[in-house]
This record gives structure tokens, C-alpha cells and sequence, in this order.
């Protein structure tokens, strides 16, 4: 059973997740926050696989809360669910480790698939923010120490296109265990904590060619 934490400050929305959630067999509500000292306060308590939270609260921001969760609760699945499609808020967002990034207006079937995917290490950015993501030509502090290998390369590359680990692994002729060996692997090299993280690497290095 996936648990999941809503954070919002909007009883109406908490709701109507609360009522789509409690719809799927695997997955479950056990705790409701309008903002972070709710949520930090449960959390000893609790221990869910996922947060589903939005941006924009009266408290600590969705950012910083994202950050805070990261930092003493680092396997804990993120959701950030926003009506923001604004860079700078989805960029700062993944940087703190957000796994998922959703527009509010997303349909219920790709918030419930959200749910599954991050439960399962995996990360979920819309299309429309993939876009704005592979736009991006920034080269600063490309290195030359993360040299990935051939095959790494061509995982990274699924990443980027938002490919699974059996997608990818299907593309290669290769098992699902070598393709998350790869993506460990590519963690470490890259210095970043999640897929969503190494995609950004990726794309403002210049690491793999614009879609």
C-alpha cells in the first residue's frame, strides 16, 4: 500500500485528492497539512512513501518545505502539485529534489500514475515543462570529471525523454537491473539525488541533444 501525505492549504482540493486516492486499491491517505508545521510535526509519526504538495502556502513555501523533507526524510517520494508553470519554480523545485512536478490542472489518471511512478523511483515532468527544460543552453559549470560511459550515455538519454526503466531497458536489449545499476551509476558521477535532478544536469550541460 503507497502512502501519501497532502499538503495544501485549500480544504477543497485536499478533498477532492483525498476522494481520487482513496478510489485505487494501492495507495491510501494518512495524513492531511494545510502547511509545514502540520506536516513536520506529523512526520515522526508517520512514515509515508509519498508528499504530495503544493507551492504557494502561508508558511514555508513548497520549495523550502520540498528542501526540509529532502534533508531529514530523503525517502520520501515529493510531488509538487502547482498551478505555476513558471521555470523558475519548476527548476528550484527539482534542485531540492523534488520527484515530480504536476500542473493542477493535470487529468486524475496522470496525478494517480504520478503517485505509482515516484513510489517506484522513478520521476514524473509534464511535457510542457520537459520543453521548456530542453530549451536551456546553459553551459556553466560543465565538468569534465563526470565523464560518462557509452552506455550511460544512452540511459541518460532515455531519462531525458522520460522513458522508464523497461522502456529503456527494452530500447537496449538490456534487463531492468542493468538499466538501474546505470542510472546509479550515472547518479554518482553526476553528483545529483534523483532522476528529475540528472535530467536537469543533462540538458544545462549540454550532455545529450536538444529534442
Amino acid at each position: 500500500m503507497i502512502e501519501v501525505i497532502l499538503v495544501d492549504d485549500h480544504a477543497i482540493l485536499r478533498d477532492g485528492l483525498k476522494t481520487l486516492i482513496g478510489q485505487e486499491s494501492d495507495m491510501e491517505v494518512v495524513g492531511e497539512a494545510t502547511g509545514s508545521g502540520q506536516l513536520m510535526q506529523m512526520l515522526p509519526q508517520l512514515d509515508p512513501d509519498v508528499i504530495m504538495m503544493d507551492i504557494n502556502m502561508p508558511d514555508m513555501n513548497g520549495i523550502e518545505l520540498t528542501k526540509w523533507v529532502k534533508s531529514n526524510y530523503p525517502s520520501i517520494k515529493i510531488i509538487v502539485l502547482t498551478m505555476y508553470k513558471n521555470d523558475e519554480y519548476f527548476m528550484a523545485a527539482i534542485r531540492e529534489g523534488a520527484d515530480a512536478y504536476l500542473l493542477k490542472d493535470s487529468p486524475s489518471a496522470d496525478v494517480i500514475s504520478a503517485i505509482r511512478t515516484v513510489s517506484n523511483g522513478e520521476s514524473v515532468i509534464p511535457a510542457i515543462m520537459t520543453k521548456k527544460l530542453l530549451s536551456l543552453h546553459q553551459t556553466e559549470n560543465k565538468s569534465e570529471d563526470n565523464a560518462l560511459s557509452p552506455r550511460e550515455m544512452e540511459v541518460l538519454l532515455g531519462l531525458v525523454e522520460g522513458l522508464s526503466n523497461k522502456e529503456i531497458a527494452d530500447r537496449l536489449y538490456i534487463s531492468d537491473k542493468t538499466v538501474k545499476i546505470h542510472v546509479s551509476n550515472i547518479f554518482k558521477k553526476l553528483d545529483v539525488k534523483s532522476r528529475s535532478q540528472a535530467i536537469i544536469y543533462a540538458v544545462q550541460n549540454q550532455l545529450v541533444p536538444l529534442l
